[in-house]
């Protein structure tokens, strides 16, 4: 069952400052990596509810319980794509199979090649935050992060992890990949939480 049958008209959906492109641009860092189910995994470590870590194969990660949502996709680079159907396990599955401790407030994203993104505790755990395997109901292509793609569709795109390999727990916040980099930590496109200097006190790592 799709979570958003009958979306808004687009106008009322876009984001300040953002725009509705032709075709859906491909966007990322460094090459495309090579996917080998045999050996492919994803980890769920840090601040555990056991205080263990949590491994799943392919096989098991693949035969999860699916959902399905319709979701915009809006990148920090001002274009936004609309009506995206996306499937998968939704990350509340993740968190019933893997709980993490009472006192996580964020969440670090890793990717192949060290890539990382940090999410709050709140975003991560929104009803729509999902494992995305499949875009309108094809296998998710791999320039756009197939075999896993995390996706949160409330907050800029770069906090949308390609190619996922691993969920950290953290009790502390920490900045991911393009957080140190100059980006907003939090990445509300509502916001146009941009870059990090527009952070307000309390918005990132002490």
């Amino acid at each position: 069952m799709v979570e958003q049958s009958e979306p808004p008209r687009e106008d009322t959906r876009l984001p300040p400052g953002q725009y509705v492109p032709r075709g859906r641009p491909v966007i990322h860092y460094g090459r495309v990596p090579t996917f080998r189910p045999a050996t492919w995994e994803l980890h769920v470590m840090g601040a555990t509810a056991s205080g263990e870590q949590h491994r799943f194969t392919w096989s098991q990660f693949s035969e999860l319980p699916r959902t399905t949502i319709l979701a915009d996709f809006h990148c920090v680079t001002k274009f936004s794509i609309m009506g995206n159907e996306w499937s998968g396990v939704s990350a509340a599955t993740l968190m019933k199979l893997a709980p993490p401790a009472q006192d996580v407030k964020h969440v670090m994203i890793w990717a192949e090649y060290g890539y990382s993104a940090n999410v709050r505790m709140s975003d991560f755990a929104s009803s729509q935050t999902m494992f995305v395997l499949e875009l309108d109901e094809k296998p998710l292509p791999p320039e756009r992060g197939f075999p896993v793609r995390l996706v949160v569709p409330h907050l800029y795109a770069w906090k949308s992890v390609k190619w996922v390999r691993a969920v950290e727990y953290l009790l502390e916040d920490r900045r991911g990949f393009w957080e140190e980099r100059g980006y907003h930590n939090i990445a509300d496109p509502w916001r146009e939480q941009r870059y990090s200097y527009q952070e307000e006190p309390g918005e990132g790592p002490l």
